[in-house]
């Protein structure tokens, strides 16, 4: 029952290692998100901006008409974009109130100033971030590289592309 203070040690190191592996998992899945306590309703977060959109190339890579498909989404596309935001580029503020996406950020860090969270929220290259209803919000990045964000989204298939910027 008497353990010696080596193998003591080494136990309670492989202990720390384990707590220490699940503190970080449970930091990376949250990553990029709003932090739970600063979570508020639409509308009571960051506020509106009106920046125009600048220094952001916006390119479709592909689409698919999902009407056309077995889960029979009339009037929308699958769509995919890449966006290059340069240093100081600003996307401008828009709505996700019936268009949902998850973004990946492939390189670099932004910064996007939300309607439902009471700080901005960091995002950095790696994470993978949902845009949902009822969220409105707008980004920027302050860094010194450009940032790039694949877009994921179910795009009104009337809408033009200017609308939904991200």
């Amino acid at each position: 029952m008497f353990q010696s203070l080596p193998r003591r040690l080494t136990r309670l190191g492989r202990l720390g290692a384990v707590a220490a592996a699940l503190g970080f998992v449970s930091f990376t899945a949250m990553a990029g998100e709003c932090p739970a306590d600063q979570r508020r309703a639409n509308g009571t977060g960051q506020p509106m901006s009106s920046a125009p959109a600048v220094g952001v190339t916006d390119k479709v890579i592909t689409h698919i008409d999902v009407a056309k498909e077995p889960v029979s989404i009339q009037g929308r596309l699958l769509r995919a974009r890449r966006l290059d935001i340069m240093p100081g580029g600003v996307v401008p503020w828009h709505s996700h109130a019936d268009r949902p996406a998850l973004l990946l950020i492939a390189q670099g860090e932004i910064t996007e100033y939300a309607s439902t969270c009471a700080v901005p929220i960091v995002h950095k290259a790696g994470d993978i971030t949902p845009e949902r209803s009822p969220t409105s919000h707008w980004w920027k990045n302050t860094g010194t590289q450009t940032v790039v964000i694949y877009a994921f989204d179910l795009f009104r298939s009337e809408a033009k592309h200017e609308e939904h910027m991200m």
